[in-house]
């Protein structure tokens, strides 16, 4: 995608914060946040034409990306922070903008042969944060990550199990940062991956054990209970299943009773 005035704009920026700062790992998230509202409320709001926007945002920050190497997990969601914030200012933030964001942030990951895995955490974190502001719910923000994780990997051909294992670990790292439900995130994020995977005609037995999977890798990480965290994303998968359909639910009741990352799939209470 063609950088467009603001996103050119915000590479500036952001590659000009970087190294006034030496490098990225010198850089905060709340720097790299400032830069993109300054130049965003500089060019005059992101409300109007508002997807197109959002992309040439995001593209603008992968590039900078490109530019000053590595650190795609602290620019995207410092970046996706200011997508919120600036939104949130003048008008109502919705699902819409957080999954503009969401697939943005997976198309200019695409573009510059980036870590999805790690783009995928990056704006998975910075939307949890802002959401937090402009009153969206932390299970309404973690079923649109899931979902829109899922469809932003469909659109440009990519690797969908990178896309939701960074999702997940994004949401629960965020929800951990906000003071939310981590449980909640995982079993909503889960929910939202069926659904978009329902939606573009994806594999729901893959999503599902890619979800899975991240729920463990980051109920590990982050000190949660493995077997909650393996519970709240099957209990996701499952009642989203039934939204989508019956194949859906075969899927996702195959997975369930099976082993996943050498622990086994059961819903708790069931």
């Amino acid at each position: 995608m063609k950088l467009g005035d603001m996103g050119t704009k915000v590479r500036d920026s952001i590659v000009g914060t970087v190294k006034g700062a030496g490098t990225v790992a010198d850089t905060t998230v709340t720097e790299i946040k400032d830069a993109t509202v300054g130049v965003v409320k500089g060019a005059g709001g992101i409300v109007h034409g508002t997807t197109d926007a959002i992309a040439d945002v995001l593209t603008g920050a992968l590039s900078a990306v490109d530019q000053v190497g590595g650190g795609v997990l602290k620019v995207v969601k410092g970046v996706s922070l200011g997508v919120i914030e600036t939104v949130g200012k003048v008008a109502q933030v919705t699902a819409g903008t957080i999954s503009d964001t969401v697939r943005a942030a997976i198309k200019g990951t695409a573009a510059i042969g980036g870590d999805l895995t790690q783009a995928a955490s990056g704006v998975a974190q910075g939307v949890f944060t802002g959401a937090k502001d402009v009153g969206i719910s932390a299970t309404d923000a973690a079923f649109t990550l899931g979902k829109a994780a899922v469809t932003g990997a469909s659109e440009v051909s990519g690797d969908v199990v990178q896309a939701v294992t960074g999702t997940v670990r994004g949401a629960v790292k965020g929800a951990q940062d906000t003071g939310n439900d981590a449980l909640d995130a995982i079993s909503s994020t889960a929910r939202g991956v069926v659904r978009g995977a329902g939606e573009v005609g994806g594999d729901v037995t893959k999503v599902t054990k890619a979800t899975i999977a991240a729920a463990i890798g980051v109920a590990k990480e982050t000190g949660l209970n493995v077997e909650d965290a393996v519970s709240a994303a099957a209990s996701g998968a499952m009642d989203a299943a039934g939204a989508v359909g019956e194949s859906a639910v075969q899927a996702v009741t195959g997975v369930v009773g099976s082993t996943v990352e050498g622990v086994k799939v059961v819903i708790k209470g069931e």
